[in-house]
């Protein structure tokens, strides 16, 4: 999912950098006030990893590209899309640094598709669904995985249109999800189970104790 280096024009990588810089702000201001004991800087350092692990996994596409999970689902249940992009944002420059996995041109568009648009969208499953805390984690990731995919098809379909008409916007659009889609939707299916394995244990620890407030 994540857009090469260089691969956007520059209107566009300026474009996504712009919107997603206010959010950033925001998710920044809301971690130095929301994230104050132990307990939550555990859980704020489990999210992060479980977005590095998970992003960092390409996967072979048969359609002739790659995919992996997004790993955001258990930062936007926990935290909100607020917080969920800063994290992703994050991982997403180390590994446009380190791993040449994305890159810096193309970080503020990474963004709003993983960190952004597709958590919130997740975020508002949850809210809905929360009153059946599996279902609801469950969902949330899936959304918040596919919706990533739905939104880095629309930026390549802005930035690539078949036509300069709204029509050529939609073509390319949907010819760029029928690439991601073969992958992308069994691989949300199963990050989405793991996403509520990994949440139950959380919470029985919790539950239990084991991580202490001080």
């Amino acid at each position: 999912m994540h857009i090469a280096e260089g691969f956007l024009p520059p209107e566009w990588c300026a474009f996504w950098y712009i919107f997603s810089t206010p959010f950033l702000i925001y998710g920044a201001m809301k971690i130095k006030s929301k994230i104050t004991n132990r307990t939550d800087k555990v859980l704020l350092a489990v999210s992060i990893g479980f977005i590095f692990v998970l992003s960092a996994m390409k996967m072979p596409s048969v359609t002739g590209s790659c995919s992996h999970p997004t790993g955001t689902g258990i930062a936007v249940v926990l935290f909100g899309p607020a917080i969920t992009a800063v994290l992703s944002a994050i991982v997403l420059l180390y590994q446009a640094l380190l791993l040449a996995h994305g890159g810096i041109t193309t970080l503020g568009a990474n963004i709003a598709s993983m960190g952004i648009i597709g958590p919130f969208f997740g975020w508002i499953v949850y809210r809905i669904a929360k009153k059946n805390r599996k279902i609801a984690v469950f969902a949330a990731t899936a959304v918040a995985d596919v919706m990533t995919y739905v939104v880095t098809s629309i930026q390549l379909a802005l930035a690539f249109p078949a036509t300069q008409e709204i029509g050529g916007i939609i073509e390319s659009a949907i010819r760029f999800l029928a690439v991601f889609a073969i992958t992308q939707i069994p691989i949300a299916i199963l990050e989405s189970f793991l996403a509520v394995a990994v949440f139950d244990q959380v919470v029985k620890r919790l539950e239990a104790g084991e991580v202490s407030r001080a």
